[in-house]
Order: C-alpha cells, then structure tokens, then sequence
C-alpha cells in the first residue's frame, strides 16, 4: 500500500474490524491501529454496563483517533480500525488527513453470532441493536467509501481490498 490515504476499517462490534484490519496492515506493510485503545476508561466502562455511548462520549475518542491518523508515518501506510458510524464521526476523521473507509458489512443474525461466540471484550451483545441503529452508512456522496462483504473468509477479503485500494 502507498502511502497516502490511511484506510479505515470501519462497521459495527462484530463485524471483523480488528481481524480485517491487522491482516490489511499486515500484507500491506502498513502501521495498524486499533481505534478501541484509544478509548477514554470511562467509555469501556459505560459499553461494558451495557450502556450505549452517546456523542458527547464519542467525542474525545474520536479527537484521539483524528490525532493517531494525523501523526507522521515514517513513509508507511497506514489501517485503522474504528467504527465510525455516523457520518459526522467520518468527516471528523476526515480532518486528519486523506482517507479510504471500508465497512465490513456483515448481517445482524451473524453479528449476534460472532458477539456471542466472542470471550473477554467489553462490548455486550445487547449494545449491538443501538449500533445497527446509529450506523448511518456510506452513501454516493462519500466517494472515499466502499462497502463489502464482510461474510467471505478475511484472507480472501484482504486480497480484494488489497487489489481496490
């Protein structure tokens, strides 16, 4: 991957942000961030009450991850994996710098199934519905957008992102 635009992987919990976007930056050559890191304490605290983050929340997470796609790269590309729901979320990242988005589209039904399969993550499965309803998803007027599907084995996924992007 060249570098300019960083990627971000993006979609909702479940849908293979983290597992996608380490396999991208890894056969890329690119810096990989996990935007979950970047979490203030108090907002994993609040998602693993169960209770859903609300904009003023998602605020200072989202400046943290604006600043880590802002940082020099040392002539490395770089994938971030971040949900970026909304489409106010994304143009704030957009700010950082020149992005491509990738969301993972995956079907409710095998959303449940990933979450529920999944052990020690601070994110309940019954945050997933205030997910599926706040994610507002890329249009024709975000052209730096694409949509794929996030069902197919995340090798074979890397490969065609690999190849689009």
């Amino acid at each position: 991957m060249a570098v300019g635009p960083a990627v971000v992987v993006m979609g909702v919990s479940g849908s293979g942000k983290t597992t996608v976007g380490r396999a991208l930056a890894r056969a890329s050559g690119a810096t990989f961030v996990d935007a979950d890191d970047l979490h203030p304490p108090e907002n994993l605290t609040r998602m693993a009450s169960g209770r859903p983050l609300d904009d003023e929340a998602r605020a200072p997470w989202l400046d943290a991850v604006a600043a880590a796609i802002a940082r020099p790269r040392s002539g490395r590309g770089l994938v971030v994996a971040c949900s970026a729901l909304r489409r106010r979320y994304r143009d704030r990242l957009r700010q950082a710098g020149p992005l491509r988005f990738v969301l993972l589209d995956v079907p409710e039904e095998e959303l449940r199934r990933r979450l529920a399969a999944r052990s020690g993550h601070y994110m309940p499965v019954k945050l997933l519905a205030d997910q599926l309803a706040v994610l507002e998803r890329p249009g024709p007027e975000e052209p730096d957008a694409v949509v794929v599907d996030a069902t197919v084995p995340p090798d074979e996924l890397v490969g065609s992102l690999l190849a689009a992007l």
